[in-house]
């Protein structure tokens, strides 16, 4: 059996990631709305986020903003037969980036969370230089 690259292997990895962030945000929604709003069709006006519940949906939304870059340029890489090299190095610290930016932002850290953002940015940017 031939290993799959690094960047599919992240990707589907990725998938984990985004799932346990979706499973962080509605545990911590769930934790603050009950779980009668939960489960019901969470019709009128919804009360506020407080604080964790409001950091785990901005964690959420944050990942979603960079995801479909990550998704397109591992998949780029594949098909073009580019994987390796510094796209390799990119995907992955895209990866470890976005799984160590999630604790971050739910301890509210500042400064280390955005320096943890502008890496995962600088791991899809040496993604696109390899594709290119």
């Amino acid at each position: 059996m031939t290993s799959l690259p690094l960047e599919l292997t992240l990707l589907g990895w990725s998938v984990v990631l985004l799932v346990v962030q979706i499973m962080l945000q509605g545990h911590f929604v769930t934790r603050e709305r009950g779980r009668d709003w939960n489960a019901g069709p969470r019709d009128g006006e919804a009360k506020p986020l407080g604080t964790m519940a409001g950091r785990a949906t901005r964690n959420l939304a944050n990942f979603q903003e960079t995801y479909p870059a990550f998704v397109a340029l591992a998949l780029g890489l594949a098909l073009s037969g580019r994987t390796g090299g510094i796209g390799e190095w990119g995907a992955g610290l895209w990866f470890v980036a976005r799984i160590a930016y999630v604790p971050l932002y739910l301890k509210g850290v500042p400064y280390v969370r955005s320096l943890v953002w502008v890496l995962s940015m600088l791991g899809l940017l040496l993604m696109l230089i390899r594709f290119l």
